[in-house]
């Protein structure tokens, strides 16, 4: 005869198994917000996964979730540990202690991970040993409960609503420390203040936006993108918070003085504002992982003078407080461009998600080449002996943005009116500039687009046509000319290695 542990339904051992890991999960939160803000344990395990997944992996998340890639990546370890939390609960009860081992194993993962993190510590391992301990304990005595043998029907009754109300209470008390966590992060308060009380200098040259540069179609993209707007990719899942007064810049490596700056040393230097569009190599055809923003900051050629890079360098490796490194070509960063250390963003100190207190700025150079924040490091070194974090997982080394344009206006899948119809967008090939965009309604002739006035090479331009549209299905297509006489590809490719190529394209429904 069965005994009344073996009747107890699975379903209850693995709600329990839950329960507890929430609870472990939570107190982990917290206790990283008392001790070790950045050793998260979802953020150590989410970072840990971002750091081994393949390119194409990364690739799918962005092109699935866009900028809500890391939200889409927390939400899947949740669910993740859940099941697996509560698998353990199930052999918690049939095959005591090897559920409680899982649990208790989950934390050790997080703790090794924490410690391969850039800003690791000695109390970096405590909150995922915390969230592991409590989870294995919790789960061993509320499984407990349910191995008890029962004196009657009624009794395995009461054990059963005994074990749900305090998987509830479990439950409750783990997001009760999660908000709990979430309210004591008092690092990113007190940064955020500093910001927000923080002064910029005035910029002693600047790159004016002619008026001509919108071109006043409604859905166009802003010639500058809002900062609350501008695209955000990184391999960060919590945001760094640095404060200036504890900021440093250290360039160093294949030069013949090592320079080291503080935030005082950065702002009283001369800065520069200049417009500049930003691209994700990333960004797909006809995609909006692209943006353009004015810059306040210093040349970063100007740094890099006095230090006075060897004759035999030809990269620096850039890195975050995070531990990011970009590899970008030192001559990108030597050259007549706009390469800035920059510190404000339109007109404000820089977001805390862009890079707040300070970042690079590159024209003409994909980010994952160029577009370091909360950067702290210079390291002028050879593409022969070191590689960036994505160059070393198979992208190309140097990354030049490639000629490219897109159609804003109308969206893909309109329903437009028959008679007069503007079609409009923008184009770009930053730090070479665009000369031309021409539209081709189905398969007919190539008509040039109206170019806006570019504020620069280094952003990209606004185009428009008028088109009388007739009803009926219609695809429409573009393609632009460089400054230098490339007419854009039709090729389709992916973005890795390198960058995306082909026409942007879309069907109308002309009613």
């Amino acid at each position: 005869m069965a005994s009344p542990s073996s009747r107890t339904p699975d379903s209850l051992a693995a709600v329990a198994g839950v329960a507890a890991t929430v609870l472990g999960a939570g107190l982990g939160e917290l206790t990283a917000a008392l001790i070790a803000p950045s050793a998260s344990p979802f953020a150590v395990i989410g970072g840990g996964m971002i750091d081994i997944a393949p390119s194409w992996a990364k690739d799918l998340a962005i092109s699935l979730f866009g900028t809500n890639d890391k939200a889409a990546l927390l939400v899947g370890i949740a669910v993740l540990l859940l099941a697996v939390a509560a698998v353990a609960g199930i052999v918690e009860r049939r095959r005591p202690p090897w559920g409680r081992v899982i649990l208790a194993a989950l934390g050790a993962v997080g703790a090794v991970v924490s410690l391969t993190r850039a800003d690791a510590d000695l109390l970096s391992p405590v909150p995922s040993l915390v969230a592991g301990a409590a989870a294995a304990i919790a789960g061993a005595m509320l499984i407990a409960r349910l191995r008890r043998p029962a004196a009657g029907p009624a009794d395995a009754g009461l054990t059963r609503r005994t074990v749900l109300v305090l998987s509830g209470v479990a439950v409750v008390a783990g997001a009760l420390a999660a908000v709990g966590s979430a309210a004591m992060s008092g690092g990113a308060r007190a940064v955020s203040a500093v910001r927000a009380a923080l002064r910029l200098p005035p910029p002693s040259t600047t790159t004016p936006v002619p008026a001509t540069a919108e071109l006043g179609v409604d859905g166009l993209a802003p010639v500058i993108t809002p900062s609350a707007d501008f695209y955000r990719i990184d391999t960060a899942l919590v945001v760094p918070q640095v404060d200036p007064s504890t900021w440093s810049l250290r360039i160093h490596g294949l030069v013949d003085q090592e320079v080291v700056l503080r935030w005082d040393d950065l702002v009283a230097l001369p800065q520069r504002e200049v417009a500049a569009t930003l691209v994700c190599v990333s960004n797909a055809v006809g995609g909006e992982l692209i943006g353009t923003a004015r810059w306040l900051g210093v040349p970063i050629r100007d740094l890099l003078a006095r230090a006075a890079p060897t004759a035999d360098a030809d990269m620096v490796l850039s890195r975050s407080i995070d531990g990011f490194t970009a590899s970008t070509p030192l001559e990108a960063l030597t050259d007549e461009r706009d390469a800035l250390l920059a510190i404000g963003m339109n007109g404000e100190p820089l977001p805390l998600a862009h890079g707040f207190p300070v970042r690079m700025v590159v024209p003409g150079l994909y980010g994952y080449v160029s577009a370091t924040k909360w950067v702290t490091e210079l390291e002028v070194t050879q593409y022969a002996v070191a590689e960036g974090y994505w160059t070393s997982r198979g992208w190309s080394a140097r990354g030049p943005v490639k000629l490219a344009s897109r159609i804003d206006v109308p969206r893909a899948g309109a329903r437009v009116t028959a008679g007069p119809t503007t079609i409009a967008g923008v184009a770009w090939q930053t730090h070479v500039g665009v000369s031309g965009v021409e539209v081709q309604i189905d398969d007919g002739a190539w008509q040039p687009a109206t170019l806006a006035t570019a504020i620069s090479s280094d952003t990209w331009v606004q185009w428009s046509l008028s088109w009388d549209a007739t009803p009926g299905t219609h695809t429409v297509r573009c393609r632009a000319t460089s400054a230098t006489g490339e007419l854009q590809t039709p090729n389709r490719a992916a973005p890795a290695p390198d960058g995306a190529t082909g026409w942007d394209e879309l069907t109308l429904s002309v009613a």
